[in-house]
């Protein structure tokens, strides 16, 4: 198979042309490991690449393939992993400075899953570091571009994942979302993102941001690749005391071109001031789409979204500067070594090691904490919490799903958002309600620009009601394609 036709293949139907002999496990990984090298220095996806390991484990998963001992939809197919998976003997660096030399002994259980399934790891995806911030600009390690226009961010903070699946660079990847960190990046490269309800996937060896919002998900060419990955990664945990025991966790059965009868609710809230008139058209297209297919489209108010952005920014920032305080220059990472004595210590490995956003984010949690602003800010943010988590169950009394855009306008230029950090948390409004509320959601392509970015359509489910949104984003991906 020539290298531009397999690199153009999805992930499930490489999986497919593997098992079936048209090609290998080791072809699939050359034609990757070529499209890395030409492309990388362009765009950027990658921290960490692990070329001669790759190829290795390609071989020995081809030898298992032949030997009926994996027979899943995924082995044999390359992919990569955001660089805030401990993956064990493989560098793990958060794309930051003060984990530049870190070294995990233990793989994450999202990792180990997919190693299960015969899924061969490329390497680790560039990230905005510690998973903070909205267009993997604050790495360490450089910036990540747009493969869809290289002047433009990637989204972020899972930036590099999205583009290495956007640029051909992997089959698939994963990423992590805390705050809209899959389906934002997702959205701005054109490709399928999706975060799960809070505890299907296990956190057991992702380096931690907010660990309440934090959750594992794929980010994909195809709706049909995202429900297989979701279902190799989906586990019961012990070892995550967040996991949740599921028994429904076939995802691919809901790959139906079907929404007859679907009730999908379009929130009044998401189309206000402030979005730009392509996205807005491109998502209510989309909506009139699945509306001549059955589905029973309406508005409604969902209610408290100005107040998601506060709320968000005070738990997630609270949670970090908790998260983060292990990160001291002892047990592992970067120290400083002009230090007198402990706490000068601690004081310069911490302003060495880490970057703007993330000190920012550490003070403004560290302050939402202190005593006579704990009440004021961070028990405030909780019951605010609460109230948009019960807005969406009300919400879900009536819906399957609800419907609207990813972001308020394409992916900005580079150097834009850098510039003004409010502009970039703003930039999140529509996806950290999903977070906050441990609810699933999928970013699915629905067109682009005049300037020929992508625009992502957001489709918001009930907690576990992952099948709903795979069925819709299934139906409206065929659609699309029909259309085309």
């Amino acid at each position: 198979m020539e290298k531009k036709e397999l690199l153009s293949l999805s992930a499930t139907a490489l999986g497919a042309a593997v098992k079936a002999g048209k090609t290998t496990a080791v072809e699939a990984m050359e034609a990757v490991l070529g499209q890395i090298e030409e492309w990388e220095s362009i765009y950027h996806c990658y921290v960490t690449i692990g070329k001669e390991a790759a190829l290795a484990k390609a071989a020995d998963v081809q030898k298992k393939i032949e030997a009926g001992e994996l027979t899943g939809p995924l082995a044999g197919v390359p992919a990569a992993v955001k660089d805030n998976l401990c993956t064990e003997g493989v560098l793990t660096t958060c794309s930051s400075k003060i984990l530049e030399n870190f070294v995990p002994t233990f793989s994450s259980e999202a990792v180990r899953n997919l190693e299960r399934a015969g899924v061969v790891l490329i390497g680790k995806t560039n990230m905005d570091e510690f998973a903070m911030g909205s267009t993997t600009e604050t790495s360490y390690f450089g910036v990540t571009k747009n493969p869809r226009n290289p002047e433009h961010v990637p989204g972020g903070s899972s930036g590099g994942s999205a583009a290495a699946v956007a640029a051909q660079e992997c089959f698939f990847a994963l990423g992590s979302d805390t705050g809209g960190s899959i389906r934002q990046p997702a959205s701005y490269c054109g490709v399928v993102g999706m975060k799960p309800t809070y505890g299907t996937v296990s956190r057991y060896g992702l380096i931690a941001y907010g660990s309440s919002l934090d959750q594992i998900g794929p980010l994909t060419k195809t709706v049909e690749d995202c429900a297989a990955v979701l279902e190799a990664i989906t586990s019961h945990d012990c070892k995550d005391s967040t996991s949740v025991k599921r028994e429904d966790t076939d995802f691919t059965s809901a790959l139906v071109a079907d929404v007859k009868g679907m009730r999908i609710g379009i929130p009044r809230d998401y189309f206000g001031e402030g979005l730009d008139p392509e996205v807005k058209a491109a998502v209510l297209k989309a909506a009139d789409l699945l509306k001549e297919q059955g589905a029973l489209v309406e508005e409604f108010d969902l209610s408290l979204v100005e107040y998601a952005i506060p709320t968000y920014y005070t738990i997630a920032a609270a949670e970090a500067s908790s998260n983060l305080e292990r990160f001291d220059g002892i047990k592992y990472g970067y120290r400083a070594e002009d230090a007198a004595g402990l706490h000068q210590m601690y004081k310069r490995t911490r302003s060495q090691g880490f970057g703007p956003e993330v000190k920012r984010r550490i003070m403004l949690g560290s302050f939402v904490l202190s005593s006579g602003y704990y009440d004021a800010y961070y028990l405030k943010a909780l019951k605010v919490k609460a109230m948009i988590k019960k807005a969406f169950d009300r919400a879900f009394l009536k819906y399957d799903c609800i419907l609207g855009p990813v972001a308020p306008a394409t992916a900005p230029k580079l150097g834009e958002s850098l510039s003004d950090p409010m502009k970039m948390y703003l930039g999140d409004i529509y996806t950290i309600s999903v977070n906050l509320a441990g609810l699933p959601g999928i970013s699915v392509p629905c067109g682009t620009d005049s300037k020929g970015l992508p625009i992502g359509l957001q489709l918001i489910g009930d907690c576990f009601q992952e099948k709903k949104l795979i069925r819709t984003a299934y139906t409206f991906e065929r659609l699309r394609k029909e259309e085309a």
